[in-house]
């Protein structure tokens, strides 16, 4: 039941906004992504590429996790280093990043309760620490196609799991859009823009056009 009185023009505390998320990357390594199926894997890595240039645009807190690093599964892709040259790396022997103390640990020390998170695989390496996270009190925003799994089936039966426990499913774009929110929001209008133009597909295209035509300043 609306009670008219106490409607405004206010944001959902639901939404992301930069002082009450962070953003996890979990094992987007080489052999994670051979073995990835569930869609094409350029597009998933174009997907976290956009969502760490989203974060490190609005200076959202990140933590970036690999496992078995040295011994089987490879470096971490080097394009998120490359956004995040000073931030540490933590390694892990768990496929279960929620059960490494020094994962939480550093999840814990950004403060934030909203959690972003993408990784591969989705039903292995996304679905436990969420899982794991939302026992604890957590919210969870699930970021599908920054994410892959061995199979669609897969990837897509790990998400419906991950709604099912409270979870919710976004987009690297979407996640973008939402920290702006709003395009009078000069001091990330820049940022935001060569953001979308860089990794937002045809939509970068549209901006491109936009400023082209009708000025630096057209809105996205």
């Amino acid at each position: 039941m609306v009670d008219i009185a106490e409607v405004a023009a206010a944001p959902s505390p639901d939404l992301l906004t930069p002082d009450n998320c962070a953003v996890l990357f979990v094992d987007h390594q080489p052999q994670m992504f051979f073995g990835t199926g569930s869609g094409d894997r350029t597009a998933i890595i174009n997907a976290t590429v956009g969502l760490a240039k989203s974060a490190k645009a609005f200076d959202v807190p990140v933590v970036l996790s690999t496992v078995a690093a040295e011994s089987f599964s490879g470096p971490i892709m080097p394009q998120l280093p490359a956004v995040f040259p000073d931030q540490k790396i933590i390694d892990r022997t768990t496929m279960n990043a929620w059960e490494d103390v020094s994962f939480v640990a550093a999840v814990k020390a950004t403060g934030r309760k909203k959690l972003v998170m993408a990784g591969l695989w989705t039903e292995v390496c996304v679905v436990l620490p969420v899982l794991s996270a939302l026992a604890q009190g957590y919210e969870a925003y699930v970021v599908t196609d920054a994410s892959g799994g061995v199979s669609p089936q897969a990837h897509e039966h790990a998400i419906q799991r991950m709604v099912r426990a409270g979870a919710v499913p976004v987009t690297w774009l979407q996640v973008l859009l939402e920290l702006q929110r709003d395009w009078a929001r000069t001091e990330t209008y820049g940022a935001v823009t060569d953001v979308v133009k860089e990794n937002g597909g045809a939509y970068g295209l549209g901006i491109v056009y936009a400023q082209a035509v009708f000025g630096a300043h057209a809105a996205g």
